[in-house]
């Protein structure tokens, strides 16, 4: 995801996409675990991911303030 698509959309709409993001961390984790994960290098894209949408609902909760 880029953080200019993600600026475009609302609070409510990244809270739904930062869910999504956790939901696949947990997976990807636990098939990191038990050897399934054959993709590492989406790990880490989705951490990226998840940090990138985390700034910006702080950056539009502090502009509504």
């Amino acid at each position: 995801m880029k953080a200019e698509d993600l600026r475009t959309k609302s609070a409510d709409e990244l809270k739904e996409s930062l869910l999504g993001l956790r939901k696949e961390q947990l997976n990807l984790r636990f098939r990191q675990a038990s050897g399934q994960l054959e993709d590492t290098a989406r790990v880490r894209q989705v951490r990226r991911s998840i940090a990138r949408i985390k700034t910006i609902l702080r950056d539009k909760l502090q502009a509504a303030s």
